[in-house]
Parts: structure tokens; sequence; C-alpha cells
């Protein structure tokens, strides 16, 4: 087995909406010492994507840098397949599972790879090790010292490293990040080793499923939890997800009773309320087996830690009675789920308009597969007669995005009108919600700030000069 230590500078927040920019990773072995060189690599933006101008000031890559500099999503996807992804892999990023992994698989799905494989086949899988920071504050703090940020507990990287004097040249660069977490994680094995080897391995959703579905209470840590507590508490399995590998959980630091005589209505509403909406949430969400949640036996309370993070393990005890007791409670809980899984699918279904957006849409198969792999092995100047071969609809209509977004010179003239109109669509459709509208508004929002340095507008001004370029031209009235 072997680390893989990865992270991205990517145009946008969003993995829909935005693309890779930067990769980096290091490879290590298990006692997180380097294994041959970095990896640090430049990937191109095609042109129909318009980055995020607070992303290119957090990062500073130009997308006129990656034009420069950079290989294409295809190569970029070749690469890593061949020598990244080798067996036996553990990759590991710090907020990676929620973020990273997220555009990778998108990447995957564009070039004909399987979006899953890289992380779970012949022996890879995955870790995140935010959660398992956070974890190590809660209950084992000794080893590290621990900042704080606007009177919060805070455990950003560049703060870590800051903090524990670890060399972090340049935040936000990717190659950077990587050695920074890199030192990180030695220093949490080497002070909290016990700790470190449990979540480490239990990582996998297997090993997360047995201890969630014990029938006891565990600890549990999240984003999603209070700060004041440390991101912990201790939770307890409601009932099995029954369309996912997941488990519904209940904080028992919250007394059940006065959710227990709410319809199945107003639990809709507590369930996740929209941001800013002044509702109190309900203590239950949905964890994830295979988004390696950090949890533990309750063993792992000592009095310091319990202390620390505020638990009465008293209440807790009679908190899980009282459920116990009332079984129509979990009853309705099941009712909710499925109300707001309803919900949010349609809204999921009814902005899912383009291929691009379809990664979720169903698993490859087999003959997929076959397919795929076809696609990346033929010439781009073949597709046209490739394209009426291939069975699956989605993978058809990819091959002309492929082919334009990493081959643009290899396009013919009916090619370049329909990459055209696609461009038309995918940058000013939606009128004032157009990429190009929530452009234009952020970019006048941050060129009127007086607080500017000279290479934030030095960016701004690339950046803006770049989506002047690769906006299409409007159509002539005849």
């Amino acid at each position: 087995m072997t680390f893989y230590f990865y992270d991205l500078e990517t145009s946008s927040a969003s993995p829909r909406t935005g693309r890779i920019m930067q990769f980096a990773g290091q490879r290590t072995n298990e006692l997180m010492e380097p294994i041959g060189d970095p990896d640090d690599i430049i990937v191109k933006l095609a042109d129909d994507i318009i980055p995020e101008p607070d992303a290119v000031l957090v990062h500073g890559i130009t997308p006129q840098k990656t034009l420069e500099e950079g290989i294409n999503e295809a190569e970029f996807a070749e690469f890593f397949h061949e020598k990244v992804a080798q067996p036996a892999t553990v990759f590991i990023g710090y907020n990676n599972i929620r973020f990273d992994d997220e555009f990778m698989r998108k990447l995957c799905y564009r070039t004909f790879y399987d979006p899953y494989q890289w992380h779970w086949k012949d022996g890879r899988s995955r870790w995140d090790l935010l959660d398992p920071i956070r974890m190590m504050r809660a209950l084992r703090p000794y080893g590290l010292k621990w900042p704080m940020l606007e009177g919060r507990p805070s455990v950003k990287l560049e703060l870590m490293a800051k903090e524990n004097g670890i060399i972090h040249e340049n935040a936000h660069d990717a190659l950077s990040d990587v050695v920074a977490l890199i030192e990180l994680a030695k220093r949490f094995n080497d002070s909290q080793p016990r700790l470190f080897k449990f979540l480490l391995d239990n990582r996998d959703k297997r090993s997360v499923a047995k201890i969630a579905e014990s029938g006891v209470p565990f600890v549990y840590t999240s984003g999603r939890l209070s700060y004041e507590h440390e991101k912990t508490s201790v939770a307890q399995t409601l009932f099995k997800h029954p369309r996912r590998d997941a488990a519904i959980i209940y904080d028992l630091r919250q007394a059940p009773e006065r959710w227990l005589d709410k319809s199945v209505e107003e639990l809709v509403k507590h369930w996740q309320p929209a941001y800013g909406e002044d509702i109190e949430r309900l203590p239950v969400k949905v964890m994830q087996y295979n988004k390696s949640p950090a949890i533990a036996p309750t063993g792992v309370l000592d009095k310091d830690s319990r202390d620390r993070i505020g638990i009465d393990m008293e209440k807790v005890v009679k908190h899980q009675k009282v459920i116990a007791q009332n079984s129509f409670f979990i009853d309705k809980l099941k009712k909710v789920l499925d109300i707001v899984e309803n919900e949010q699918q349609a809204k999921f279904d009814l902005g899912d308009e383009s291929v691009d957006d379809q990664l979720y849409s169903g698993f490859w198969s087999t003959s997929d597969g076959s397919e795929m792999l076809k696609i990346r092995m033929s010439d781009v100047d073949e597709f046209s007669a490739l394209q009426l071969k291939v069975n699956n609809k989605r993978l058809r209509e990819m091959m002309p995005l492929y082919k334009a977004r990493n081959f643009p010179d290899k396009l013919n003239s009916e090619e370049r009108e329909a990459w055209e109109a696609h461009k038309i669509k995918a940058l000013t459709g939606g009128g004032k919600n157009s990429r190009f509208a929530k452009f234009s508004e952020r970019m006048h929002e941050l060129g009127s700030k007086s607080s500017l340095g000279s290479n934030e507008e030095y960016l701004l001004t690339e950046l803006q000069l770049y989506v002047e370029s690769i906006m299409p031209e409007p159509e002539e009235d005849i």
C-alpha cells in the first residue's frame, strides 16, 4: 500500500461549472516518506468555461497560463490513469471527498474513463484527512497546536501550517498544499498513532457500516456539527438508508422530546433549512458510508475529551432510551426522508439538461466501458464514423464535446459551427442568470473595490481579456 496525497486548484467552487486548472500530488510510503518526484500539472481550460474571478484571485492561475503551460484534459486523464492510479493506492486529501474527488469524477466522465474505478478498483481507496484532524483536535489534541479564526476553532490547512511551523510557502498552490498536508499527517501520526491508525483502518464503507449498524452509539466528527463542541458529538443510527449505503443518524447531544410530536410536514421544514433561514435544524442527518466519515466507538471518550466537547454521557443514554421507546418517531422520519429526497431529485432533474451534467444518470455498463475504451483509442478524425456505431446515447453526445475541448484544431467547419452554438448556450444561455452575466456582475463588483493590489488587478485584467477572446460573436441580423 502507498499513499498518494493530492490537491487541485479549480476554475470554480462547483464541479458542475468548474474545471481543474492545476493538479499536484506526491506518492509516499506508509511512513509518509516520498516515493519519486511530485506531480505538478497545469490543465488547459476549454473555451466553453468562464473561470470565477474569486477562484482566480485565490490561486493566481490565469486561463492564459493553462493554455501556455498546460496539457488538455484527455492527456491529463491518460497520465492520471497510467501513472497515478496505481493498484493499492490510498488517495488522501483535505476535504477531497466533498471537493477534489468530485472534480476528478467529472473529468473522468468527460474523457471516457469510469468515474469511480480510480479510487476503489485493484485495492485502491481514498481517505479525507479533514474530519480526522477535527477529531484529533476534539479527542486527542496533544502534539499539535490549534489555531483560532475570528474566535472560533479552525483547522484550515494554511492556519494549521502556520501555527505548527510547517513550511507552506504558497497557500492555494496545489503542490505547496500537498507538501504541507503530508507534514501535517506525519505529525498527526507521530503524536496520536492509535487514533490515526484507527481512522485510517476504518475509512472504507464496510468498516464504517460495521460501526454505524452495531446498534450502539458512536463518536462522530463532522463539519456540520457545532464549532462550540469541536465539531464532535455522540450519534445513534436510527435506520439504514433504504436506497443507499448510508445511515440516518441522530445527534444524541440533543434532547429528542421536542421533536417527537411534530408532524411529518413540520419535520421536513426542519430537516435542512435553507441558508439564512431562521429555522432550527433537526439533529438528524444522512451519513454516507463511502465518504469516509470520522467515527469511533464511545470508548475513546476519556474525561478530558468529554469535558472538551461538552458531552454528558448520562444524557446521551437518556436520549437514546427516549428514541427507543418512541418508534413512531423513526417511522415519521422515514417518510420525511422520502419527501426530502424526492424534492431534491426533482430539482436535480429540472437542471439536468446537458450531457455534461448526466454523470449521476446511471453507472456505465460493461459494454459502455468497452465503447469508452474504443473511443479513447480512436483517432478523433474518425469520430464522425465511430459515433454512428456507438450504442450509448450519452457517449454519442459527449464525443463532439470531447473533440472540441481537447483537439479544437481538428474541427472541420461543420463541427466548429456546432461548437460555437454550444458555446453560445453554455456561456450566455439563461439571460441574467447566464455564466457570462454572473461573471460580468462579479467583475464589476470587484473592480469597484479600492483595496485591490497590483497583482489582483493584473489577474482580473488577464481574466477579462481571456473571456472577451472566447465569447462567441453575436449573430448578425439578415
